[in-house]
């Protein structure tokens, strides 16, 4: 049921907070602006806000277990404020559903990650009946993005969805139980999309999904992904084109000459591997091994030399020996990351890991991640110097929150750097000298 907004009432002020992945930040920006179509207003002050909505992650336990340590938190300002509005939506939301209403009873509002485009309706709904709602649904048709976009127009880049869902059943991963199985935008949608972008500024767009490189699987597409690429580089006025995440299993020899071929792809890649064991990516279901990742390394090294590449490894997983351990540090020796995202393994409700045996202890996996992330502050520092006294190419994003006479920006490999600059310089390639560098950052001079 849909209830229309009573335009006799004031303007209500929403806030939105944002956990977790680009997907979650892509759909608040799509929240945002099917709310503000409604003439809600998006705020940035949680306590003057008439509703709260917090677009959630499940991905691992730590995430989770923030969601609902700041619902207890809120509960202090629904006291205070019992006309407030209180949802719950992403992926937390989807895996927990009526649980959360029976769980925090100052929530009002769960609505699914599938739902966002019934957002204006069910919040409505609670406003005017005063319900308590839950809104989980999965459905294809509410899953596809259509021309939605909530881009300012000082915006230098922009998110873009081409895929959502995943098939791959990794034994660890919450995502096909959350987000569902991989549904393909139609290419000229995504065209005509970015193409919008561009002509209101936009330098540099990412193409956001789980598994970008499945992109067109589904609809029978042989290829599709490249394909896609091929199109979006014809885009009059874009300058960068980036991409996340490739699912190594399914990196094609295709995909891999395009950063040889087109001029707008950034030589950068977002390349999970999760473990540098056999035996533990056998347990994962990655549908890989760690020779077939070291081959695809030295395709895209050979194809384009001086690509970035950066990972994700999980430590701790289900049955991992010291042995296993030491693989994934080796295969970090072989392959030398520019950056690594390292996280702890954690059981994820209705993944097969979660039955498994032989869990490794808190204590073993916290050292172990230590010892691997001091291994990959050594790798990212060499390479950030490396590019001492080099001249890089960057799309300057806007002035540093850190310090104001300065502007940030990122080269075509995905580094981060800060030189002295005003706003003037906001959305320019401009190149700059690099003069100084630590494992995260590089400082430059223009």
């Amino acid at each position: 049921m849909t209830v229309q907004p009573n335009k006799t009432q004031r303007t209500k002020r929403v806030f939105i907070k944002t956990f977790g992945c680009q997907m979650n930040v892509y759909d608040s920006e799509k929240m945002a602006h099917l709310l503000e179509s409604e003439d809600y207003q998006i705020i940035s002050d949680m306590e003057d806000a008439d509703v709260i909505l917090l677009n959630t992650c499940s991905i691992r336990e730590k995430p989770e277990h923030k969601i609902y340590s700041i619902l207890g938190r809120l509960k202090v300002l629904k006291d205070q404020n019992p006309n407030l509005i209180l949802g719950v939506g992403g992926c937390v939301a989807q895996q927990e559903g009526e649980r959360l209403l029976e769980q925090s009873p100052q929530v009002d509002l769960v609505f699914g990650t599938q739902r966002i485009g019934a957002l204006p309706s069910l919040l409505n709904a609670v406003a005017e009946q005063r319900a308590r709602v839950c809104d989980v649904e999965m459905s294809a048709d509410e899953c596809l993005d259509g021309d939605v976009r909530s881009v300012l127009p000082e915006s230098v880049s922009s998110y873009v969805s081409v895929i959502r869902g995943c098939n791959n059943f990794c034994s660890y991963c919450v995502v096909p139980y959350v987000r569902g199985r991989e549904h393909s935008r139609p290419e000229s949608e995504i065209v005509r999309e970015v193409e919008h972008l561009a002509g209101r500024g936009v330098k540099e767009i990412v193409l956001l999904g789980q598994n970008v490189n499945s992109y067109g699987n589904d609809c029978g597409i042989t290829n599709g992904f490249p394909r896609l690429l091929t199109a979006l580089n014809e885009v009059a006025g874009l300058k960068r084109i980036r991409f996340i995440t490739s699912h190594p299993k399914d990196l094609s020899d295709q995909l891999i000459r395009c950063f040889a071929e087109l001029d707008k792809l950034c030589e950068h890649i977002h390349l999970p591997v999760q473990s540098g064991s056999d035996t533990i990516l056998k347990l994962m279901n990655r549908g890989y091994t760690r020779e077939d990742y070291l081959e695809k390394v030295h395709a895209l090294r050979s194809t384009c030399p001086g690509i970035g590449i950066t990972s994700d490894v999980i430590v701790g997983f289900p049955r991992e020996t010291h042995d296993d351990f030491q693989e994934t540090l080796s295969l970090m020796e072989t392959v030398r990351f520019d950056d690594l995202f390292s996280f702890q393994y954690s059981d994820r409700p209705k993944t097969a890991a979660t039955q498994f045996d032989g869990k490794i202890p808190s204590e073993v996996k916290g050292e172990r991640l230590k010892v691997l992330q001091a291994v990959q502050m050594e790798h990212s520092l060499a390479k950030n110097r490396a590019l001492l006294g080099t001249t890089e190419e960057i799309l300057v994003e806007g002035v540093s929150k850190k310090d104001a006479r300065r502007v940030t920006g990122k080269t075509r490999t995905h580094k981060t750097v800060n030189f002295m600059g005003g706003e003037e310089l906001r959305g320019k390639l401009v190149a700059v000298r690099i003069k100084e560098v630590n494992a995260h950052v590089l400082y430059g001079e223009h």
